[in-house]
């Protein structure tokens, strides 16, 4: 009975520790999203962020100047950020670190690779219910944008999910796809992982 006892106080911990930390998540979170709007904005009003890329998006990537795959960095509370995640059928506007670490993860979703120009950005979270708890639940079609530093917004859409383990680097990063997302299952087992392409303009 004491055993029984210790292990449902641990659990207990456990889970109130988990929902602390995601309740701090999702307040950073929505804390960060006007800071991050108004430096945007003040990049735009500075005159020195561009208003669209030089080349569209969908240029064959061996026609792109190597410097068109960095993306712009903005400083915020000592953490870069390259832009933010919009998934409307979620409801969700999350900004995005430029870098990854599990301190990071904490406060908002990473790039784990990649880059809007190079149509191979890759962007993590845990699966706290404001970060990407939901990520199984978006359909095929569904709408996900991403606007950068320099407001300049690119649309995706949802085309295939996976389940992936933890040492499937290569799937995860291989650029078959313009944008991919993922998040660890609870347990952290394998990861949930979702596919987007870009929308191309008519």
């Amino acid at each position: 009975m004491i055993l029984g006892a210790a292990l449902v106080a641990g659990a207990l911990s456990l889970f109130l520790y988990n929902t602390r930390q995601e309740q701090a998540a999702e307040q950073s979170s929505q804390q960060l999203m006007p800071i991050l709007i108004e430096e945007i904005q003040e990049q735009q009003q500075s005159g020195q962020a561009p208003t669209t890329y030089e080349q569209p998006v969908g240029t064959p990537i061996e026609h792109l100047d190597p410097e068109a795959f960095e993306m712009t960095e903005v400083e915020i509370d000592g953490y870069l950020y390259i832009g933010y995640l919009s998934i409307p059928s979620a409801g969700l506007e999350l900004p995005v670190m430029s870098d990854w670490d599990y301190t990071r993860l904490r406060v908002a979703p990473c790039r784990y690779c990649g880059s809007v120009r190079g149509e191979d950005l890759v962007i993590m979270a845990h699966n706290y219910a404001r970060h990407f708890g939901g990520l199984s639940s978006l359909s095929e079609g569904d709408s996900v944008t991403f606007t950068d530093m320099d407001g300049i917004t690119t649309v995706y859409q949802v085309v295939a999910h996976d389940i992936l383990q933890p040492t499937a680097v290569e799937e995860m990063t291989s650029g078959d796809f313009d944008l991919t997302l993922f998040t660890c299952t609870y347990g952290g087992r394998s990861r949930v992982t979702v596919y987007c392409d870009l929308v191309q303009d008519d």
